[in-house]
Parts: C-alpha cells; structure tokens; sequence
C-alpha cells in the first residue's frame, strides 16, 4: 500500500480497494434523480457544468437553478450514525473540508441568483423518493415560470423529531 502526503495507510487492503470504488460523479442517487426528472418531463439539464459555481451534479442553466446531490457519508449528513473508527481525526477534518466547500459553492450560487437545491442521498431511498423528487419537481418549474430570489431548498429534510428518533435508536443499538 503506497499512501499519500497527509492521508493515513488505509487498515487493510480491501479497505483500501473500497475506498478507491467510490465514485464522484454519476453515482446511484445522482443516476436515480436524473431518471426521476426525465420522467417528470424535466431534460435540458447540463451535469457537472464547468461555468456554474461549483459544478453542481445536475444545473438548469436557463431557470438558473442548480442541484447538489449529497452522499450521506462524504458531506456528514445529520442521518448517518456510522463514522470510521480509525484515523478519526483524518476523517474529521475531511468532512469539516467538505462541509465547508459545500458552504462556499452554495455562497457563490446564491450570489449569482441562482436556486440551490440540495438533495441528500438518503432522501431518495424507495419511502421517501417520491416526495423528495416532487420537491425538486417543484421548485425547478417555479424557477422556470419566472425569476425567483436566490436561495436553498434542502429538498426532503430530516424533521428534528426523526432525527431525535433516529439518535436514540443508535444509541440503543451501541
């Protein structure tokens, strides 16, 4: 195993071929929302487009609306309960760096007018898919009908009282 400057050796050779597996672009939940809005009717989106701030996974350039697909582990989701158990400070400070350019790309969008949808992967599981997918269903047609304020929609967010459920379960189970 050769490691890089600054990343610890991964704990075992299969760790280290799962990790290097992961994809960043067209990934499951992202292939799932984008045959989501073909059916909804919605196409002449670009992905991954380069003159947008942040190259957003799928961008409406016309209704200037950009969509952000999040995998639960990569940008620390509220939802995932797991995190690695070795080299923790690494994975800290790697999802902090996430975090933080997720900050900076909504910023920038929202500076340039546009609408921010953020939709988190466990969003698009099979009982919830259907109402998230009609969230951004939504708010990309309001964008197209006219021209909307800047700003974020967390499409299918986790209600606090869930969440508080979801915690306490996890605990249970540790």
């Amino acid at each position: 195993m050769v490691a890089r400057a600054g990343v610890p050796p991964a704990s075992s050779e299969a760790t280290r071929h799962v990790m290097q597996a992961n994809r960043s672009k067209n990934t499951t939940p992202e292939l799932t929302l984008r045959a989501e809005l073909r059916a909804a009717g919605l196409t002449g989106y670009r992905l991954h487009w380069k003159k947008a701030p942040g190259r957003p996974d799928v961008c409406f350039p016309g209704r200037r609306v950009a969509i952000f697909v999040h995998g639960c582990f990569w940008h620390a989701h509220s939802c995932t309960a797991a995190r690695p158990r070795t080299h923790a400070d690494f994975w800290a400070e790697k999802f902090a760096r996430n975090r933080a350019r997720d900050e900076r790309n909504v910023r920038e969008l929202l500076a340039a007018g546009w609408t921010v949808v953020v939709v988190w992967e466990c969003e698009l599981k099979r009982a919830r898919r259907a109402a998230t997918v009609a969230r951004v269903v939504a708010e990309v047609r309001r964008a197209g009908e006219g021209r909307l304020p800047a700003h974020v929609v967390d499409a299918g967010a986790v209600p606090a009282w869930r969440l508080r459920r979801r915690r306490a379960r996890s605990r249970r189970r540790s």
